[in-house]
């Protein structure tokens, strides 16, 4: 195996576990604790991975698409905290549609525990499969290309679905809010799909938590506007509340020490 097949390699195994052990990557590799050692300097001076004590973990601002099912668990409490800010937002018997990613995927687990009569949009294969048999919940599952990375469907026929449609709230995720106050992507077609979506709603709710800002991605979806209600955390910086009233965007926040309060006591 070459040098970049072998970084290649730990990259991979990073983006699907997460963080991990110099073991467990030299038993992946097959090579020495002390290659490995090298190779993971040389990935972090590269920007892509963080060394951790006996180990290393995928960098914050890599750019690069981690496991759905990693993302999920990621901030939780917040992500927690926003769905049921958002849950309150949703207005029975509407037409809704909710977005692919691990926030917005929260919101249809409240959903889920709390039903409220209403059509389900989704390009999100998850999405679907928690809200499945919800009484008084009827889903409609884009077609499409499906993209694994996020368990999404996307591509010209999801487009085109969605240019036939109105929805009376759109649930967005996002992958980064960057400085210039654009909500951006790692992906060219989940962006597109995106636009899409914000042609064809009502209202739109953007569901982020506060570690998305102040971040980027390579595809831009749109700008922050006052089209826009950003819902995200308490630990939301003074810097960007300002900026974002200055935007016309509405904000509300969740309070994710009581979320995590709350599973104490259960």
């Amino acid at each position: 195996m070459t040098k970049d097949e072998r970084l290649s390699l730990i990259c991979q195994h990073l983006y699907s576990h997460g963080e991990s052990t110099i073991q467990a990557i030299a038993d992946v590799t097959k090579a020495s604790l002390a290659t490995i050692r090298r190779d993971l300097l040389t990935l972090e001076a590269d920007g892509t991975i963080h060394r951790t004590h006996g180990g290393a973990r995928i960098a914050k601002n890599a750019g690069v698409e981690v496991a759905f099912d990693l993302r999920e668990n990621q901030n939780l409490y917040a992500k927690r905290a926003i769905a049921e800010v958002a849950y309150e937002r949703i207005v029975p018997g509407s037409t809704v549609f909710l977005d692919a990613g691990t926030t917005v995927l929260q919101l249809a687990r409240r959903l889920r525990l709390d039903p409220v009569p209403l059509s389900v949009f989704t390009n999100c294969l998850n999405v679907a499969q928690v809200l499945m048999n919800t009484p008084g919940i009827t889903i409609v599952l884009l077609g499409g290309q499906l993209r694994a990375e996020n368990a999404s469907m996307v591509g010209a026929l999801a487009e085109a679905m969605i240019e036939n449609l109105w929805f009376d709230q759109l649930f967005l995720g996002a992958g980064a809010i960057a400085p210039d106050a654009c909500i951006y992507s790692l992906d060219a077609s989940e962006a597109q799909l995106n636009q899409k979506m914000l042609a064809r709603a009502g209202s739109t709710w953007l569901l982020v938590d506060s570690s998305k800002f102040d971040q980027r991605l390579t595809y831009r979806v749109a700008p922050l506007t006052e089209a826009l209600t950003v819902v995200s955390d308490e630990q939301l910086s003074s810097k960007w509340q300002a900026r974002l009233k200055e935007l016309g965007c509405g904000l509300l926040t969740g309070s994710s020490q009581s979320m995590a309060a709350e599973d104490l006591k259960a």
